[in-house]
C-alpha cells in the first residue's frame, strides 16, 4: 500500500491507498517538537486500528509546508519502515507552473491543481479551506495560473477570540439559525460562514474574468462541505484533493 501524507500548518491528513482506492484516512495534528519515535509509535497505533503494520507500507508520498515536520517524517521513515518517503516539488509535478518564482508557491496548491485537472481536464479554480483559504487557477491546458490566499476561517475565528476582550471562542460546523444574529455566538458564526462564503463567491467571480472560459469550481479541505451549501460558486467538493494529487504524481514519476 501506498501512504500519503499532507502536512499542513495545523493538521497531517493521511490516507492509505490501495490503487487508487483508499482503504483507510487518517488525521494528525501538526505538533513542531514531535520526535521522530513518537511518530513512529503513533503511527504504529493507528495502523493497527485498521490491523495493518509498518510491514503493509511500500511507498510513503509526503507533501509538506511545514519543514521541521518534514525531517521527522523523513527520519520516522527511514527508522521504523526502511523506506526513504518520496517528496515531490513544484517543478518535477509534471505541471507547468506560471509564475515568477515557482519554488515560492506551496507544494499542496500545486498537487491540488494537478489532482483538479487530472479529474476534470477543464480550465477550474479549486478552492481549499485550510489554515489559509486557497485560490488556484488551472487552465484548460492543464497549466497552473496562480491564484490568491486569504486567511483560514478557523484562524480568522481564533483571532478574534485571542484578539478582542468580549468576543467568545466558537464553533464553525454548523449554521446560525439566521444570517442577522440574535446573540453574539449566532453574528459570529453569521460574520464568519456567510462573511467567506461572500469572500470566496466574490473573488472566483473576479478570477473568472482572466479566463476564457468559464472555469469549473471546486473546494477541498474540512469546511468545504459546509461552505458548499453557502456558497452560489462550488460545484462539488473534492475531500481528499491534495493526497490525490500525491498518488497522481507518483503514477506520473518514472
Amino acid at each position: 500500500m501506498i501512504l500519503c501524507v499532507d502536512i499542513g500548518n495545523t493538521n497531517t491528513t493521511c490516507a492509505l491507498f490501495e490503487g487508487r482506492k483508499i482503504r483507510a484516512r487518517f488525521r494528525l495534528q501538526s505538533e513542531i517538537g514531535l520526535t521522530p519515535d513518537e511518530l513512529g509509535a503513533r503511527l504504529a497505533a493507528i495502523l493497527k486500528l485498521y490491523d495493518l503494520s509498518f510491514e503493509d507500507l511500500g511507498e510513503i508520498l509526503l507533501a509538506s509546508v511545514v519543514p521541521p515536520l518534514t525531517s521527522v517524517w523523513v527520519e520516522m521513515s527511514r527508522k521504523y519502515l526502511r523506506i526513504s518517503p518520496r517528496i515531490p516539488r513544484p517543478e518535477n509535478l509534471g505541471i507547468t507552473v506560471k509564475l515568477r518564482t515557482p519554488s515560492e508557491v506551496g507544494i499542496d496548491r500545486v498537487l491540488n491543481a494537478l489532482a483538479g485537472w487530472e479529474k476534470y481536464r477543464s480550465n477550474l479554480i479549486v478552492v481549499d479551506y485550510g489554515t489559509a483559504t486557497t485560490f488556484d487557477c488551472i487552465s484548460e491546458k492543464g497549466e497552473y495560473l496562480g491564484g490568491a490566499i486569504a486567511p483560514g476561517i478557523l484562524l480568522a475565528a481564533e483571532s478574534l477570540f485571542q484578539k478582542t476582550s468580549m468576543l467568545p471562542r466558537v464553533e464553525l460546523f454548523t449554521l446560525p439559525p439566521e444570517i442577522i444574529g440574535k446573540d453574539t455566538f449566532s453574528a459570529l458564526k453569521s460574520g464568519l460562514l456567510y462573511g467567506f462564503a461572500a469572500l470566496t463567491d466574490g473573488l472566483i467571480a473576479k478570477m473568472a474574468l482572466e479566463f476564457e472560459k468559464k472555469p469549473r469550481v471546486i473546494a477541498t479541505g474540512g469546511l468545504a462541505p459546509l461552505m458548499q451549501r453557502l456558497s452560489y460558486q462550488i460545484e462539488r467538493v473534492e475531500p481528499d484533493l491534495t493526497l490525490e494529487g500525491l498518488l497522481y504524481w507518483f503514477e506520473k514519476s518514472p
